[in-house]
């Protein structure tokens, strides 16, 4: 049998060779026939179109003489062979050349192909997808975990570039550059209007090399100079680690799987545990969207027997079939294990929750995962190595036998569909607990299938008020928390925000004219557009101005509703802007993230920890 990847290649090439040699051979070269045979074809098409001709008016139809007589003739069944391959292949050629050669206006041929493969994958799931160099460059970065620049994080705000935060121990934080400043130019060129990718293109280059950068601080008269040396800039998984109230039950945070996450994760497990005996460990995997396949399985191993099945994938093809095992003696084999997911846990964070759920080595706390489990390859175009195919050729599955992948997902979706289930309160790919099929982990408790991972328990999210969305989104206490570390100079990590900072942020936003529009308010628009359509203001006004004031008045209370939120984001900002990443998780998320607080007091309670993980709903015990 043909090896299908060397059939692939000589299909390609085939392709590549034969469309070559019809744009070599130009128009006059194509299609050849003679003036008696052009007569003939127009005489019968004439015939065959009768009066119809005198009936088109605002659509022209221009019939070419070189027109194949008969029309079209319906396509016959033909089985999907290398023959109706190739035969298709053939087809696209042709019109590959007909557009290029004939089109109205001139087509780059690149845009043309580039095109074309778009057509072929938009038939397929979501993530197989056409990568240029740029989308290829960072998904490498991604998964290599490092960068050659300045190290800091930044956003396009009112015109400029503004420092969102520099990055532990990269050159901009060791030069002092801080969150809020506003980078005025870089390498003497305004950032004026300049959006992000430009500017980090400007700011990244070859370590060693140094670049000038021209900032505005909040509370200092004069532009400050700073020239700052780049260097190579990586990016760490483990965002966090250490203990939750000083106790013996540690944290780690993991956002994503790249090269180097199995050795970040085995060093902080390990000086975790020349600290203190861990009584057991909650380990964050929420909004983790995944990475590399290997490192999944290593990150397993840290906390499943060696041998044990990991996961395994499943394809069209029988080499597709691959089951990766745990290799190594893990290293947290016993304690108490809380891994924290929610609808952003997708793919390789997938594989290591389900992996823990399926041999009942840990409890997943939290809300049902995003469900991606597709097995991804990146295939090279040839020569051409600005591109490459990035190509769904499997999916994932894990030990209790459950596909990771949720069929909804399968196809991609038009943005107007997306943007639809983004606003809907239920999604499509939502399913109730009775409708998935159960499946049994070792121990016989019973896990759901259909897609993703269910939590053994389940957390709602913390609902955000629209002034809550709104003041996030717009970056209000960001803005804040710039301005207000500038006028206090003493400011602890035990920062707390009282009142009295309450009422000074509630006078800045009324200083930035932040505003926002509630439900009530989106809703009453709408009546008003209706009773406008209907010409009946007259008959409404006075009531449509009452609900306007009631409107009002309920938006006003809505700053006191939210006074608990307000006040935890702006210690969150303030304690980001002075201490850093290390600071908002100390201070902030240890201390008062809804889900982490949970799992701490769920390892605190041996009863119930005991309960999930030995009973649960077991397979003796469900009625099925």
């Amino acid at each position: 049998m043909i090896n299908l990847r060397t059939f692939t290649l000589q299909l390609v090439a085939l392709a590549v060779v034969a469309m070559g040699l019809i744009w070599m051979a130009g128009s006059g070269a194509a299609l050849q026939s003679s003036a008696a045979e052009a007569n003939n074809v127009y005489d019968r098409l004439h015939s065959d179109l009768g009066d119809l001709e005198h009936k088109i008016y605002a659509d022209t139809l221009n019939i070419d003489a070189t027109e194949q007589p008969g029309g079209l003739q319906q396509a016959e069944e033909e089985p999907d062979t290398r023959e109706t391959l190739f035969k298709n292949i053939k087809i696209f050629n042709s019109m590959a050349y007909h557009i290029k050669n004939r089109y109205m206006e001139e087509i780059d041929s690149k845009d043309l192909v580039h095109a074309a493969i778009r057509g072929m994958l938009q038939n397929l799931d979501p993530f197989s997808v056409l990568m240029e160099q740029e989308s290829y460059d960072r998904l490498m970065e991604s998964t290599h975990g490092k960068y050659e620049g300045l190290g800091m994080q930044i956003d396009s705000r009112d015109d400029h570039i503004r420092i969102i935060s520099p990055i532990e121990g990269t050159p901009a934080y060791r030069k002092g550059l801080q969150a809020g400043d506003v980078i005025i130019e870089i390498d003497g060129q305004s950032t004026y209007q300049m959006n992000t990718a430009d500017a980090a293109g400007l700011m990244r280059g070859t370590a060693g090399t140094s670049v000038m950068l021209k900032i505005e601080r909040q509370g200092v008269p004069d532009l400050l100079e700073y020239e700052v040396e780049r260097a190579v800039i990586e990016l760490k998984s483990v965002n966090y680690y250490g203990f939750i109230d000083n106790s013996d039950i540690g944290y780690i945070r993991l956002s994503r799987f790249a090269e180097e996450t199995g050795n970040e994760l085995r060093a902080a497990i390990t000086d975790l545990q020349s600290q203190k005996k861990l009584e057991g460990v909650v380990f964050d995997l929420r909004s983790n969207g995944g990475g590399l396949l290997h490192q999944s399985i290593e990150t397993a191993n840290l906390f499943i027997e060696k041998d044990k099945l990991v996961v395994y994938t499943r394809g069209r093809t029988a080499e597709s079939e691959r089951r990766y095992n745990a290799l190594n003696d893990p290293l947290l084999p016993n304690g108490k294990l809380v891994i924290l997911v929610d609808e952003g846990t997708a793919s390789a964070s997938e594989i290591v929750s389900g992996a823990i759920q399926d041999w009942d080595r840990g409890i997943i706390m939290g809300q049902p995962t995003y469900g991606k489990g597709l097995v991804q390859q990146i295939f090279p175009a040839g020569s051409d190595e600005s591109v490459a195919l990035k190509l769904t050729t499997a999916k994932y599955y894990i030990p209790s036998g459950r596909c990771i992948q949720r069929p909804e997902r399968d196809k991609k979706r038009s943005a107007r569909m997306a943007m639809r289930d983004e606003e809907s309160d239920e999604t499509s790919d939502t399913l109730n607990i009775e409708e998935r099929e159960v499946f049994f982990t070792n121990a016989g408790r019973m896990v759901y299938g259909g897609g993703g991972v269910v939590p053994d328990i389940e957390v709602e999210n913390e609902k955000w008020y629209p002034i809550e969305m709104n003041l996030e989104r717009k970056m209000i206490f960001f803005d804040f928390a710039v301005r207000y570390t500038s006028n206090h100079n003493e400011i602890g990590r035990d920062f707390e925000a009282t009142d009295e900072i309450l009422d000074e942020f509630n006078e800045f936003m009324k200083e930035k004219e932040f505003d926002y529009k509630t439900s009530l308010e989106v809703s009453l628009e709408e009546m008003r557009d209706v009773v406008k359509d209907e010409e009946k203001e007259d008959l409404f006004s006075a009531s449509l101005e009452n609900l306007t004031l009631l409107v009002e008045k309920e938006k006003d209370t809505d700053f006191e509703r939210s006074r608990a939120y307000i006040k935890r984001a702006i210690k969150r900002e303030v304690c980001t802007k002075l201490y850093g990443q290390t600071g908002q998780y100390e201070e902030v998320i240890l201390k008062s993230d809804p889900g982490v607080r949970k799992a701490f007091e769920l390892i605190r309670n041996d009863k119930e920890y005991t309960r999930v993980i030995e009973e649960g709903n077991h397979q003796d015990k469900a009625e099925l």
